[in-house]
C-alpha cells in the first residue's frame, strides 16, 4: 500500500513551488513521481493532431515523491503516513494528529 494515492491533498516541500498546495491527480509508482493540479507547470510545444490546436501548451510535470507530503486532516500542515490495522482493513492515518486519511 502506497502513502500517497490519487485524489489526495498534498504540499510541496521543496523547489520552485514550496509551500503550494495541490490534489494529486496521477501516481506514478515506478518512477517514484506525482502529478499535481497546478503545481509544477511547464510549456510544451504541441504539434497539430486532428483533434488538438498547434502551439505553445502548459501543463503539469510530475515532481519526484520525497518532495511532497500528505496535507494533515486537522490542520492542513504537511505530515508523515502512518499504517493502522483496524479488523482485516490496513488504515493510513496521519502521524501529525492521529486522524485517518479518507479519500
Amino acid at each position: 500500500m502506497k502513502k500517497i494515492r490519487k485524489g489526495d491533498k498534498v504540499i510541496i516541500l521543496s523547489g520552485k513551488d514550496k509551500g503550494r498546495n495541490g490534489e494529486v491527480i496521477k501516481v506514478n509508482p515506478k518512477e517514484d513521481n506525482v502529478i499535481i493540479r497546478g503545481i509544477n507547470m511547464v510549456k510544451r510545444h504541441q504539434r497539430q493532431t486532428q483533434t488538438q490546436e498547434a502551439g505553445i501548451i502548459t501543463k503539469e510535470a510530475p515532481i519526484h515523491v520525497s518532495k511532497v507530503a500528505i496535507a494533515d486532516p486537522k490542520d492542513g500542515k504537511p505530515t508523515r503516513v502512518g499504517f493502522v490495522i483496524e479488523g482485516d482493513k490496513k488504515i493510513r492515518v496521519a502521524k501529525r494528529s492521529g486522524e485517518k486519511i479518507d479519500v
